[in-house]
């Protein structure tokens, strides 16, 4: 049987499959249904009982999570990365602006009390 979808390695390991999310769903969905045993589903698609539990615990979770979200705007999630980023380029410009008001601050004593006009 060459091919097969739980073809075993030379180790006697059976080889890991990685089903996308739309896979998983319709697994989840065919189980639901009633229409054919559970048994005949996993033998199908060489998972264990195990498997579609996690699938349906996942599912319940989203679902949950979905159900609780609260209509209007969403509140926007920035990467770690882009967040850290941007808090030190406004550090950098917080930086500058001090030496300018130092500088700033300096060029007023020399002028006289600050007064441009003369």
């Amino acid at each position: 049987m060459s091919g097969s979808k739980n073809e075993k390695s030379s180790e006697g390991k059976r080889k890991r499959r990685y089903l996308s999310p739309e896979k998983k769903f319709q697994i989840f969905l065919e189980s639901q249904r009633g229409e054919s045993p559970v048994g005949e589903i996993l033998r199908r698609e060489g998972m264990y009982s195990t498997d579609l539990a996690r699938i349906r615990e996942k599912v319940k979770e989203g679902a949950l999570q979905r159900l609780a979200d609260r209509p209007g705007a969403k509140s926007k999630t920035v990467p770690q990365e882009d967040y850290e980023n941007l808090k030190k380029e406004l550090e950098d410009k917080e930086r500058a602006l001090a030496e300018l008001a130092v500088e700033l601050a300096v060029l007023r004593k020399k002028t006289n009390g600050g007064s441009w006009e003369r």
